[in-house]
């Protein structure tokens, strides 16, 4: 297969856009930008046209180097071909610092808009005296969810950004949020793969048409905050890929796919690029998603960091709303 001739299949959003259904994410550890800029560059010739990046992350800047890079070397006519994802963080969720932390965002990207703006956690931390960005849980105060979707809305309608969405909701809070919000959220992020199947969400969003994206399909392997390396030493997909003659992490990727969601990948590594790209042209048998189904589930994300006896979510529970 020629791998610039991969074409990602795209599904329309509640805002009436389209977002390609495998993304490539830039979340850390990453690597100096003089090596990201190229390695994305990379992602673009390989057939990826969907980016997730966040404020927290540090890869703002590389991303719109690598865009403004295949531009240039044609392998992209413009930036309008390629779908820019992009989070607001904790530190900002006011609504007074929304729009100026989206400018900032687009400043970084060198860019006029992004296709979706996303609050990145339902928290909200004080600001420290410096540019670090950090989690902790003693900073975390009370978040204000009409308030900061107001400014989203704002966002918005301006312009700035084309759809308008959250990350890691409970089913609880996007009723909360669907109570008062003018412009309903296009895309949920969450947590999801075959060891936590969000199941419940999947079909609450299905039900509110908005369209969830999955960010560590295969379970993060072991970072620091979040992650487990439950997904790919799972004894079931080992079994499936030796017969598929897949890989695991292909597997993985091709369950989570098969749910109607938008999959966002991580590797820096040209071979896996790629091959995270080959999951469009076969399929599960219902046997194999049978045995799927009954892996046990835990969730990866560690929430021991929004956790804190005096803020505003004193248990995991309570951070979840009981969706554990």
């Amino acid at each position: 297969m020629d791998m610039k001739q991969v074409l990602v299949p795209r599904v329309k959003l509640n805002s009436g856009h389209e977002i390609p259904l495998i993304g490539m994410g830039t979340a850390p550890s990453l690597p100096p930008l003089d090596e990201l800029v190229p390695t994305l560059v990379g992602a673009v010739e390989a057939g990826y046209r969907h980016f997730d990046t966040a404020a927290v992350y540090g890869s703002e800047e590389a991303l719109g180097l690598a865009v403004a890079a295949a531009v240039q070397r044609g392998l992209i006519n413009s930036r309008n071909e390629v779908f820019i994802t992009s989070k607001l963080w904790c530190t900002e969720t006011h609504h007074n610092l929304v729009l100026p932390a989206l400018r900032r965002t687009l400043a970084m990207l060198g860019m006029d808009y992004l296709d979706l703006y996303l609050i990145h956690w339902p928290v909200t931390m004080k600001k420290g005296n410096d540019e670090e960005i950090k989690f902790a849980n003693e900073d975390v105060i009370p978040f204000d969810m009409r308030g900061t979707w107001e400014a989203m809305e704002e966002c918005h309608r301006l312009g700035l950004a084309k759809s308008i969405g959250v990350c890691n909701f409970s089913c609880t809070k996007l009723s909360q949020l669907l109570h008062h919000a003018i412009i309903p959220p296009a895309v949920n992020q969450v947590e999801m793969h075959v060891t936590w199947r969000q199941d419940k969400m999947l079909e609450f969003c299905k039900e509110k048409g908005i369209h969830v994206s999955a960010w560590s399909p295969l379970g993060s392997n072991g970072m620091h905050l979040w992650g487990n390396h439950a997904v790919m030493q799972s004894p079931v997909l080992k079994d499936i890929a030796f017969h598929k003659q897949k890989s695991i992490a292909q597997v993985a990727l091709r369950w989570v796919y098969e749910q109607g969601v938008s999959v966002l990948v991580k590797s820096f590594n040209k071979d896996r690029m790629k091959e995270n790209l080959q999951i469009l042209d076969w399929e599960l048998s219902n046997e194999e998603i049978a045995r799927i189904q009954e892996i046990p589930q835990c969730r990866g994300f560690k929430t021991e960091v929004f956790v804190h006896p005096d803020g505003p979510y004193k248990s995991a529970d309570q951070f979840w709303d009981g969706e554990l």
